[in-house]
C-alpha cells in the first residue's frame, strides 16, 4: 500500500466522499486531553539546485506524519527562510473545493458496482480488508478502484496514528503564509485526481488488490518510511515507497516517471528566473532512477545533496 506518496491531495482528503456515502455514527465522548509527547528529531533530505541568480531547493516530504517530529528546522527551516516562494505538488485546497472536484473523477454512479469489478477470487479479501477497517461492505461500491485505494490508506494512516493535519505540506504552507510567500503548485488539484481516474480499470484494480494485500503489515511499512525519511536515506525510502509500483508499470511510467519529467522540465524554465523557490514534492519523487533529480541531469542541471 505505497499510495502514502502519490498524491499530495488524494491521500490527505480521501475519506470526504466516504463519509458523505456512509450512515452517520452518534458523537465519540470527547477524549482526555493527550499526555505531553517528547520531541523525535527529524533530518529529511534536502536538494538544492543553483547558477549565479536562481536557487531552488528540493525538499522531499511525507504527506501525512505523527505530530511530534521536529523537521522543520536546521539547514530546512534555514532554506525555506531564505526563499521567497513556496511550490507544492498543488496549492492545498480547502475541504470544500476538494470534495467538490472528487466527486466527479472518484465515483462511478452508473454500471457494475466496485466489487462486481473485481475478480470473484478476490473479493472475499477486499470485503475482510473493508471489515477490518471498519467500512461498510458497500461504502465504496459506487467509488472507482482507485479510490478505494487511496481511501483504505486514508484511513489505515489514521488507525496507525498519523495524521494530514502533521503533514509537512500543511506546516509549510502555513508557514508560508504567515510569511506571506507566494505559494503555488506543479499541479492542479484536477490533474493530480486525473492521473488516477485515467488509469486503464485493470491498473487501477491491481492498485487496489495491492492495498488490500499490504493491509496488514501497513503499520511496519509506514512506520519503517518515516524512519528513512527521517534519518534522510533518501534511497531506502524510495525502495519503500516505490517496490510495488515497479511491478506495475502503467502506475509507475504515470504517478511517477511522467510528473518527475514534467517537474523537472518546470525547474529547468524556472532557473531562467531569478530568485530562490523552496519545492516540497513528496519523499519517492526525489530518489531513485527515474527521480526528479535524475530527470534534471537530463537538463545537465545538477541537484546537490546539502549534508547537516
Amino acid at each position: 500500500m505505497k499510495t502514502l506518496d502519490f498524491g499530495q491531495t488524494v491521500i490527505t482528503l480521501a475519506a470526504l466522499l466516504l463519509a458523505a456515502n456512509t450512515a452517520p455514527q452518534a458523537p465519540a465522548p470527547a477524549p482526555a486531553a493527550p499526555a505531553p509527547v517528547a520531541t523525535v528529531p527529524a533530518d529529511p533530505a534536502l536538494w538544492v539546485v543553483k547558477d549565479k541568480d536562481t536557487t531552488i531547493y528540493l525538499f522531499g516530504t511525507v504527506h501525512a506524519l505523527k505530530p511530534n517530529l521536529s523537521w522543520f528546522d536546521s539547514a530546512v527551516r534555514k532554506a525555506f527562510d531564505a526563499s521567497g516562494q513556496l511550490v507544492l505538488e498543488i496549492p492545498l485546497p480547502t475541504p470544500e473545493q476538494a470534495q467538490k472536484v472528487i466527486g466527479p473523477l472518484a465515483m462511478d454512479p452508473t454500471g457494475p458496482t466496485l466489487t462486481q469489478k473485481l475478480p470473484e477470487k478476490s473479493r472475499a479479501a477486499y470485503a475482510a480488508a473493508l471489515a477490518k477497517l471498519g467500512v461498510p461492505a458497500a461504502a465504496l461500491d459506487r467509488f472507482e478502484p482507485w479510490f478505494a485505494a487511496v481511501t483504505m490508506s486514508q484511513i489505515s494512516l489514521q488507525k496507525a496514528g498519523y495524521s494530514a493535519a502533521d503533514g509537512a505540506e500543511m506546516a509549510l504552507d502555513a508557514a508560508a503564509k504567515a510569511a506571506g510567500k507566494p505559494v503555488t503548485g506543479l499541479e492542479t488539484l484536477e490533474q493530480q485526481l486525473g492521473y488516477f481516474h485515467d488509469l486503464p480499470q485493470a491498473d487501477q484494480i491491481a492498485f487496489l488488490l495491492e492495498s488490500v494485500k499490504d493491509l496488514d503489515k501497513f503499520d511496519t511499512t509506514i512506520n519503517a518510511m518515516v524512519d528513512k525519511w527521517k534519518a534522510g536515506d533518501a534511497e531506502g525510502l524510495s525502495k519503500l515507497m516505490n517496490e510495488d509500483l515497479t511491478g506495475q508499470k502503467n502506475l509507475y511510467k504515470v504517478l511517477l516517471v511522467d510528473r518527475n519529467a514534467r517537474w523537472a522540465d518546470w525547474i529547468d524554465s524556472r532557473m531562467k528566473t531569478p530568485g530562490t523557490v523552496f519545492i516540497a514534492v513528496g519523499a519517492g519523487h526525489l530518489a531513485g532512477k527515474d527521480s526528479v533529480q535524475a530527470q534534471l541531469a537530463k537538463h545537465r542541471i545538477v541537484a546537490t545533496r546539502i549534508r547537516y
